[in-house]
């Protein structure tokens, strides 16, 4: 299969692209810089240099491919309307990464016992209504003749794939602890967040390309985890002492307002059924506190 994706320069798309390629498919990437270009080459990744900005690119691209991976940015709403404007009546798969801080509670590192799932989404907070919204402008599209999904992931851990980039979330804490000689999480820490491991990530994408039911919103979590436990986890592996609570306003200082408060501050507890049950989907690594603690650093 011949397969456009974006985001092929970063963590979660360069790990899916290299996947697609190690799975024998044909991959086309979007990449920003020439530099970029000769890195994803290397790897079997045939790169178009552009941005999200160059609708006619990106729909050339899409109207070229049997099937686009967006895996560049989730809030970026005139790419996903022109990739598809592109792939309207063509039946063909349109996979866009979304990301579960869309319920997350900004809870300043208090815990949550709320759960979400996949058919019973809560109304998206103010800070997250324009990423829920072209989320279900995806979801919508199928009713228009493309093979629609939302693939919505955690807390996504281990080591990437291909390119050597960092996930979101757990390397901020390690970069954090390694200046600062203290490993820190928000508050109390006892914020919960369902995660992932990017293999088990990458094995859902291909997946999906051919078992997709248009129109449907998943979920991806293997697991979950709270905050303390995995930067006690953290501190274990670096030697350092136990790890320490930090006010929300310093953890926003080193992280910004959307980490600090959605990416490490907030509770993400969702349950991911459609992927066990559409797609056959069978995680193999459950537990980020061991990963952290044996394979991390």
């Amino acid at each position: 299969m011949n397969v456009f994706v974006t985001g092929v320069a970063g963590f979660i798309g360069g790990s899916i692209a290299t996947g697609l390629v190690r799975a024998g498919h044909q991959v086309t990437g979007l990449v920003r810089s020439a530099e970029q270009a000769n890195e994803l080459s290397a790897l079997g990744i045939s790169p178009v240099i552009g941005t999200l900005d160059d609708s006619a690119m990106l729909a050339a691209q899409a109207r070229a491919a049997d099937a686009v991976i967006n895996a560049a940015s989730s809030d970026h709403r005139g790419a996903v309307e022109a990739l598809l404007d592109a792939l309207r009546g063509s039946n063909k798969v349109f996979l866009h990464t979304s990301g579960s801080s869309i319920v997350g509670d900004a809870s300043g590192g208090k815990a949550s016992d709320v759960i979400y799932f996949e058919d019973n989404l809560p109304e998206p907070t103010v800070d997250k209504a324009a990423r829920v919204a072209i989320d279900d402008l995806i979801l919508a599209a199928a009713q228009d003749g493309v093979n629609s999904a939302v693939i919505c992931n955690t807390l996504i851990y281990g080591h990437s794939l291909g390119v050597k980039r960092d996930s979101v979330q757990l390397p901020r804490l390690l970069k954090q602890a390694r200046k600062s000689g203290v490993v820190r999480h928000v508050g109390s820490g006892r914020n919960i967040w369902s995660n992932v491991h990017i293999e088990d990530v990458v094995a859902l994408y291909l997946l999906a390309l051919t078992r997709n039911v248009p129109g449907t919103f998943y979920f991806v979590e293997s697991g979950e985890a709270s905050f303390i436990d995995m930067t006690t986890a953290m501190a274990a592996a670096l030697k350092l002492g136990e790890p320490q609570d930090w006010p929300l306003k310093d953890a926003e200082a080193e992280w910004g307002y959307e980490m600090a408060n959605y990416g490490l501050g907030s509770n993400s507890r969702v349950r991911g059924q459609h992927a066990r049950q559409l797609l056959g989907w069978a995680p193999q690594r459950t537990s980020v506190v061991d990963w952290i603690r044996d394979e991390m650093v």
